[in-house]
């Protein structure tokens, strides 16, 4: 195969004059609105309109871009400090998504404490969807070609494009891997999958326990999410690094598993808000606490 032959990809969905139109731009607002969409259903179930997910995005969207954004600023201020031109050109990618959730977690817990909806049971709810929007949301990664992995094993390219193609990628996937004269490891698409098997542990399995407290699937979502991302992370050549050896994507996710089951183990121990996430199911106890977004 003449490898060579390969073009790089596109990284623009529609030029219209002077305005182009990212396909990651594209990949991540479709994310978010399927997540909406798992979102308003499910909240259906619980007695809330879906006005009030449409309000939660409609905020938490830009404030949540404008976190990752910080935080991957932060983390590379030696290449900003010099080029900050670049500080608000996010179409070239650069979203640390641990960035986002920390401002998401922070907005989710003050909305919802003024609309007069319990936090964890929005957060539960939230943080199932965000398995689905991340899930799509990186494939904004594969068409800049970033976030992969390192070179694939073969002491040749033939070799390395025969350990993708092994795999049943897809071929456009396999070309797509192709960067700067060898194939890499689609990181990407392996967070992905893991996200996708979190979203059905979640939705299949977790929500139908009957003993399942309010706040457990929201903690399985970090735990899950963390295990995934610290082994994934490991793979990358474009990681975070809190100090010349240590990524920053590790060690935050090693810390927020250990915080999810400490308190988790807290409130188990100690019968802290008991609530069942399946008591909610039918909305009475959404009518009792709110009435804007009520059913």
């Amino acid at each position: 195969m003449n490898h060579a032959a390969i073009e790089p990809l596109n990284p623009v969905f529609i030029s219209l004059g002077p305005i182009s139109i990212a396909w990651y731009a594209v990949m991540i607002l479709t994310g978010v609105f399927v997540g909406y969409l798992f979102a308003a259903a499910e909240g259906r179930r619980m007695g809330i309109k879906p006005e009030f997910f449409q309000d939660l995005v409609m905020w938490g969207l830009p404030i949540s871009i404008v976190g990752a954004r910080i935080y991957y600023v932060a983390f590379n201020w030696d290449f900003y400090a010099s080029n900050p031109g670049y500080i608000i050109q996010i179409q070239r990618g650069g979203l640390a998504i641990h960035g986002a959730l920390i401002v998401v977690f922070v907005y989710g817990l003050v909305y919802c404490r003024k609309k007069g909806f319990t936090p964890w049971l929005i957060m539960d709810i939230g943080f199932v969807s965000f398995f689905i929007s991340q899930a799509i949301g990186r494939w904004g990664n594969f068409f800049n070609q970033e976030a992969h992995g390192g070179i694939v094993p073969g002491a040749t390219i033939d070799a390395q494009r025969e350990f993708l193609t092994g795999m049943s990628l897809p071929r456009f996937v396999v070309d797509g891997m192709f960067i700067n004269g060898a194939y890499h490891h689609p990181t990407f698409l392996y967070e992905g999958l893991w996200n996708l098997v979190g979203f059905a542990l979640a939705v299949l399995i977790l929500r139908r326990l009957s003993n399942l407290l309010v706040g457990e699937i929201a903690a399985f979502y970090g735990i899950w999410y963390s295990i995934g991302r610290f082994f994934i992370e490991g793979m990358r050549t474009d990681s975070l690094m809190l100090t010349e050896h240590i990524r920053m994507a590790q060690f935050i996710s090693i810390a927020i598993i250990l915080a999810i089951v400490l308190a988790v183990a807290i409130r188990r121990a100690k019968k802290l808000n008991v609530e069942t996430y399946s008591s909610y199911y039918g909305g009475k106890k959404i009518k009792k606490t709110t009435k804007n977004y009520a059913i």
